[in-house]
């Protein structure tokens, strides 16, 4: 408990940082949209290429936990999906249905891995690598393409499968995918100074969030927040951990599993709200909540996929 306490305790002082940093006049709203921009355009597309090409997958049995969380995905996007009739009778826009998906599809490994590192061994860290090679380009174009649909005034198949194409996130991770083929693999240089570049993606990334929370609207009853952290922190694990089990998944890569299920949304879901014209506020107050409740959460889908396992 005190490891996963001390893993998100500096994501939520990075957060406020940039909150009070908002309400300052020296930086203004136009410093704080280039901002974003720079994130979104440079800075997690290179850190997701670096994470993505420096990943190390042996000694793991990959097939059935890469099944389990590709078919966990896909259940939990149509059942999302499924919701979006019901929800438009509850007056919420197509732009914050947007963020509902967003925020019970993505999940924030950059968590799971500073928690791996810090609790268990380094073939933890190896999973979670491989769980965001696997899934971060799927969970992209899923995302993306719900964005551009839910968003577009005219939406079309053509303008999903451009911006799909020409998304920095998207590209960022394919070409990490495609770098690990690269015969003597990327230059020594070239990758440290990638790295210099991708070290400032969380930071700037949790400062950019901070600025656009209205922490005053965290705890309003809201269906468009409460629910996506419901299926995100609840039916989620269960789904996953579920599937893994008839999978065959056991030991020590369940409990590494059930870490990666466990996380809530990724930041970085935020500026993609803000670049695709999805409701950024809604997103905001939802990742928030989400990283306060998973202080919780994660304790507890380890503590059931430890007993699953006998540990």
């Amino acid at each position: 408990m005190l490891i996963v306490f001390q893993s998100i305790i500096p994501i939520f002082l990075a957060i406020f940082v940039g909150n009070g940093l908002r309400k300052l006049s020296s930086f203004s709203d136009e410093f704080w949209f280039g901002l974003e921009r720079l994130c979104f355009v440079l800075l997690y597309p290179v850190l997701l290429f670096v994470t993505v090409y420096r990943a190390d997958f042996s000694g793991l049995s990959l097939g059935k936990i890469v099944v389990a969380l590709s078919v966990a995905l896909a259940v939990m996007s149509v059942l999302t999906l499924a919701m979006w009739p019901i929800l438009k009778q509850f007056n919420i826009s197509a732009p914050t249905f947007s963020s509902i998906f967003q925020s019970t599809i993505r999940w924030n490994g950059f968590v799971a891995l500073v928690i791996a590192e810090n609790m268990f061994p380094p073939e933890a860290v190896a999973l979670v690598g491989l769980v965001m090679a696997a899934i971060v380009v799927p969970i992209n174009v899923l995302t993306v393409a719900v964005l551009a649909w839910f968003t577009d005034s005219q939406p079309n198949f053509g303008s999903v499968f451009r911006r799909v194409l020409t998304n920095p996130i998207i590209i960022g991770t394919a070409l990490g995918i495609g770098a690990r083929y690269i015969p003597g693999g990327v230059p020594g240089f070239l990758l440290d100074g990638l790295q210099l570049i991708a070290r400032a993606a969380i930071g700037m990334g949790l400062l950019t969030i901070g600025a656009g929370l209205r922490l005053e609207s965290l705890f309003k009853p809201s269906l468009a927040v409460y629910l996506p952290t419901f299926l995100k922190l609840v039916v989620f694990p269960v789904l996953v951990i579920s599937i893994a089990r008839l999978l065959g998944v056991e030991g020590n890569e369940l409990i590494y599993l059930a870490l990666c299920a466990s996380m809530p949304t990724a930041m970085n879901g935020y500026i993609l709200a803000r670049q695709m014209g999805g409701d950024a506020e809604n997103y905001a107050i939802t990742v928030t909540l989400q990283t306060v409740i998973a202080f919780f959460s994660i304790p507890a889908a380890l503590a059931i996929s430890g007993q699953l396992t006998g540990g």
